[in-house]
């Protein structure tokens, strides 16, 4: 199983690191700098950079790693433009990885257009790594697709084992609960969360990896079936239709 190490970057950005012995790959490099900084701080050798979509803050370092580590295999969405990508990816295959004696990588890709239109994600070992598919909390804009698009991508993360650890790209946690808590404030599962992430943060210390059954019972984006969270879109003026709960939550949340 490989180790994960968050690598803040940007301004609020994670770039993951997944680590077996002296082997190594990245997740959603947006800058070169910082992981190449951890790299030859532990030794380690990039064996691949696996991308989730084409937004800069996600693949703008991937040239500085492969001048880094020129043999580093590069997988990204196929029908999105990826800086270096020698795997292009549609949803449904699978990334295996071997390094010299051991296996680094078997991840499931799973395809969850919304926040672009080949946005992808990759699962394996209990892990869920998905962009801005899914946030703590939240889930990402709607630059490229629809609603109903975005809900059935969140339906199919959803559906994943409830202890599957969620390492989303950004440090969005505190935010996405304080609408969270606009949308459901008698949730106690939720306000003890926001509880928990206020004092993290406080601490300065990431509020990832989530995991999948946090989210079913604290993120709104999720529980767009819920009779409070229906409540909440129905007063704003939509119908019980969850992909139509989904759409009103998500135009809220991108003014609140």
């Amino acid at each position: 199983m490989f180790d994960v190490t968050p690598i803040p970057a940007l301004k609020d950005n994670y770039i993951w690191l997944l680590r077996k012995d002296a082997s190594a790959a990245v997740v959603d490099p947006g800058d070169a700098a910082p992981v190449i900084d951890v790299l030859q701080g532990e030794g380690l050798s990039l064996a691949a950079i696996l991308v989730t979509h084409h937004h800069q803050d996600h693949q703008g370092g991937i040239d500085g790693l492969l001048a880094h580590a020129p043999s580093a295999t590069v997988f990204g969405p196929a029908q999105e433009f990826i800086t270096g990508r020698t795997h292009p990816l549609r949803g449904g295959e699978r990334v295996r990885l071997a390094a010299p004696g051991l296996d680094l990588l078997d991840l499931q890709v799973i395809a969850v257009p919304g926040h672009t239109l080949g946005h992808l994600a990759y699962y394996g070992e209990g892990g869920l790594f998905c962009g801005d598919t899914l946030f703590a909390g939240g889930c990402g804009r709607l630059f490229e697709g629809t609603p109903r698009a975005m809900f059935a991508s969140l339906e199919r993360l959803a559906a994943l084992p409830g202890d599957t650890r969620v390492y989303c790209a950004h440090e969005y946690t505190e935010a996405n609960l304080r609408f969270a808590l606009a949308v459901e404030p008698g949730n106690r599962a939720l306000r003890r969360r926001a509880d928990e992430v206020a004092a993290m943060r406080a601490k300065g210390l990431p509020t990832l990896p989530s995991t999948l059954a946090v989210e079913k019972a604290s993120n709104p984006f999720l529980r767009c079936r819920e009779p409070d969270v229906v409540a909440a879109a129905r007063a704003r003026g939509t119908e019980n239709d969850p992909v139509a709960v989904f759409a009103a939550l998500r135009e809220w949340k991108n003014s609140f």
